[in-house]
């Protein structure tokens, strides 16, 4: 029996002795594969030459040419062409900026009262189909809309002493009087006055 157990023992340990033969010298392990470092360059920009925006200027919309505003022959009647005679002709009676939220109109004859008669326009839209002017203020009150408030006269008639004429002062919602002035016009034709409200 000791001759079996001494067997078994020596198998074992000339079994262990071979497979620990990577212990010895000859072995030689395989070295870790390097990461290649490459350096990376980045792409060169192209810069897109961009211009910056041009600056538009809006146009001022008081500067309204007459001539422009005349034009459209349903609104305006159009000027007629007698020489001496100045008052034939649509008159415009300029444009004023406001921050008001209403604006009162006051008019009245401006020289002889002789039955001159008007009509009265906000946007082209009828405010007063007829009014006959006399030597008293009359008046009426309009509010007012972001942008432009166009105000139209028409002459009626001319009375009894050409042309219809007539005295007008326009009031912001404080009492300050925007515009005062007078109109010359003939039967049929229109004076008209701008409103900016900013």
């Amino acid at each position: 029996m000791k001759s079996i157990l001494f067997l078994i023992i020596l198998v074992g340990v000339s079994l262990q002795g071979y497979a620990q033969d990577e212990m010895n010298n000859k072995f030689k392990p395989i070295p870790a594969k390097e990461s290649e470092k490459k350096e990376v360059i980045p792409p060169k920009e192209i810069s897109t030459k961009i211009a910056p925006p041009a600056i538009v200027e809006k146009p001022d919309p008081l500067k309204i040419d007459p001539t422009e505003l005349f034009k459209d022959p349903n609104l305006y009647k159009k000027e007629a062409n007698i020489e001496g005679i100045f008052y034939r002709r649509n008159q415009y009676l300029g444009g004023f900026k406001t921050k008001s939220f209403t604006s009162t109109i006051r008019y009245r004859d401006a020289a002889y009262v002789d039955g001159d008669k008007i009509k009265i326009y906000l946007n082209d839209k009828i405010v007063e189909p007829e009014v006959s002017l006399d030597g008293t203020f009359k008046e009426f009150k309009i509010k007012l809309t972001a942008g432009i408030n166009k105000i139209d006269f028409e002459a009626l008639n001319e009375g009894f002493a050409s042309p219809n004429t007539a005295q007008f002062e326009v009031y912001d919602d404080k009492g300050t009087v925007i515009n005062a002035s007078e109109w010359n016009v003939g039967t049929g034709y229109k004076a008209t006055i701008i409103l900016f409200k900013e």
